[in-house]
C-alpha cells in the first residue's frame, strides 16, 4: 500500500496490511460477500456487530472472522 499509513493485523492467521483507520466493518466487507452469519473477534474477544463500524484494530491485533455454515 503505497504512500498511505497502514496497520498490520493477523486476519484468520494471515498477516496482512490494511489502511490505517479501517474498521472491522471494512475488513468484513473486504473479505465476505455478505455479513450474514458472520462473527468477529479481536484478540479473542467477540465484538458485537453493532460496534464493527466503531472498532479499528490496532497494529499487531489478531482478528478472526468466522462464517456460519449450514448443512451436514
Amino acid at each position: 500500500m503505497s504512500g498511505q499509513p497502514t496497520v498490520r493485523v493477523r486476519l484468520n492467521g494471515e498477516l496482512i496490511e490494511v489502511p490505517a483507520g479501517w474498521t472491522l466493518a471494512d475488513l468484513v466487507h473486504a473479505r465476505c460477500p455478505s455479513d450474514r452469519g458472520v462473527a468477529v473477534a479481536v484478540d479473542l474477544e467477540v465484538v458485537p456487530r453493532s460496534q464493527w463500524s466503531a472498532v479499528a484494530p490496532a497494529d499487531g491485533s489478531s482478528v478472526e472472522i468466522v462464517t456460519a455454515a449450514a448443512g451436514g
